[in-house]
């Protein structure tokens, strides 16, 4: 199967690409919204992910990830003390899921979503159609543009 790509959000304070970097792998849990679980339900292992810093000025691409484990539930569904416990999942039935990704890099420099917007090239990414989605495909085409946007010495 095709190696794909997606972009995953983060706001840096909960955790950041230099979390990512320093943990060396994690798993991606606590996504609350259908969508963005399916997306993750379609991953493989050796997907690459852009690491999206989000909610914070300025948001934008902060770095490469890869995803490590294919989707599986998520155990935060399951305690019933914390934030993300689902009722309505059970072990037989868990009702979300989520991934384990790898540390590959840190960006040279934030691409910014100010820079993403302003691209004619990257105008159809999903980020614009679906803002708030914090789980998204990247058409591979977008994936090259957000990495020579990232490296300006690739462009001459």
């Amino acid at each position: 199967m095709a190696k794909r790509f997606w972009l995953m959000k983060s706001e840096p304070y909960v955790y950041s690409i230099d979390d990512l970097a320093r943990d060396g792998r994690t798993g991606w849990n606590g996504v609350r919204n259908y969508m963005a679980r399916n997306f993750m339900r379609e991953m493989a292992a050796g997907d690459r992910v852009f690491f999206y810093h989000s909610s914070v000025d300025p948001a934008g691409v902060a770095g490469i990830m890869e995803v490590a484990r294919a989707a599986y539930p998520d155990p935060t569904q399951f305690d019933k003390k914390g934030e993300y416990f689902e009722p309505r999942a059970t072990v037989e039935k868990p009702v979300w899921f989520h991934v384990d990704v790898r540390f590959i890099e840190k960006l040279p420099r934030l691409v910014t979503m100010d820079e993403l917007k302003r691209d004619a090239a990257l105008r159809r990414m999903m980020l614009f159609t679906h803002s708030r989605l914090s789980v998204q495909p990247v058409l591979r085409e977008h994936w090259d543009r957000i990495l020579s946007l990232s490296r300006p010495w690739l462009l001459s």
